[in-house]
């Protein structure tokens, strides 16, 4: 098995670096790493549906996908994220116990008493400290996990918590529950830099292997994958599921009423309703919208030659934007 310290933070580098090594790697891998400040989700997820728009924009909280399924997590410099790579996986089937177990020892011997939960979480009593995660790429498995270790939690709280219900879909909804720390439960705190040491020395133990980093020429096809997939707004908001998007704003020209059907990430079909007031016909806003991305910037970009109020009276395009999302 290869032990890798990745030191690198940013989370579309880190997820890409992942994949790579599932496809590519002749040995099995452990590996740590962190990101800095963002919000993954799960595969099947819809991106829109799981975050707090407005947080995320507001703290420029990059929203990156990743290969496997289940809910979305907030990542910062708190959390630790842990991998394993097993190259022969003949029975096809997820086992998450397994790859827990050696984390689970391992906090247990400093005292914390952790426990595996359900199907793929990692608990303290009734606090959940670790959510974890498959994929099987042929008769290779990637298992990865989070270890809330001193995470900003009132950050994980904001970034995850959508406005009431704006997207209808078929995605898979994260479920929200009670998460800790694990430095509150350790009866001798360490620094998180610490603690990543002693993870990796302790699922290393035995074994006569140096730790090692992600070499150069891992780096440029990590990086290039990164650009590719890991940074595209297809991959991350348009890869999402179909869904169809409404929400009724009240405005000082009256209220507006959004009906949008999203495909592929794309505005397919728009309707406007609502008791407002406009010179032109609205018709012509909506064919306008059509087409163009369900996202702030290419929205921004469609509309920039376009007088809304002419439309919606009262209404200028910051307002309105803010209404489609």
């Amino acid at each position: 098995m290869r032990f890798i310290y990745n030191a690198c933070t940013d989370a579309p580098f880190n997820l890409a670096a992942e994949e790579w090594l599932l496809h590519n790697s002749d040995t099995d891998i452990f590996m740590l790493w962190r990101n800095g400040p963002a919000v993954i989700v799960g595969r099947n997820q819809n991106s829109h549906s799981e975050i707090n728009a407005d947080y995320v924009q507001k703290n420029g909280i990059p929203v990156v996908r990743r290969l496997t399924g289940g809910g979305a997590v907030f990542h910062d410099l708190g959390n630790i994220n842990f991998t394993f790579i097993s190259l022969h996986n003949q029975s096809g089937l997820l086992d998450f116990r397994r790859f827990a177990t050696p984390i689970i020892d391992a906090l247990n011997a400093l005292g914390v008493a952790c426990e595996f939960n359900g199907r793929n979480d990692m608990v303290v009593g009734e606090s959940k400290i670790s959510g974890n995660a498959q994929h099987a790429h042929r008769d290779r498995l990637l298992h990865h996990g989070t270890l809330l270790y001193a995470a900003d939690l009132d950050s994980v709280c904001a970034a995850l918590k959508p406005s009431p219900a704006k997207y209808i879909d078929k995605s898979v909804k994260s479920v929200r529950g009670r998460v800790r720390n694990i430095v509150d439960f350790m009866p001798k705190p360490m620094p998180i830099e610490e603690f990543i040491d002693y993870l990796m020395q302790y699922v290393a133990q035995g074994q006569d292997a140096a730790i090692t980093s992600l070499h150069d020429d891992e780096i440029e096809a990590i990086e290039k994958l990164a650009e590719e997939r890991y940074r595209s707004w297809y991959w991350n908001y348009g890869y999402s599921p179909n869904y169809a998007f409404e929400r009724s704003t009240k405005t000082p020209g009256g209220v507006l009423d959004v009906r949008m059907d999203v495909r592929n990430g794309v505005i397919a079909d728009v309707r406007l309703f609502g008791d407002y007031f406009g010179v032109r016909d609205v018709v012509e806003l909506e064919d306008t919208l059509c087409g163009c991305r369900h996202e702030r910037e290419a929205l921004e970009r469609r509309l920039a030659l376009v007088h809304i109020e002419a439309y919606i009276q009262g209404v200028g395009e910051r307002m309105f934007l803010d209404c489609l999302f």
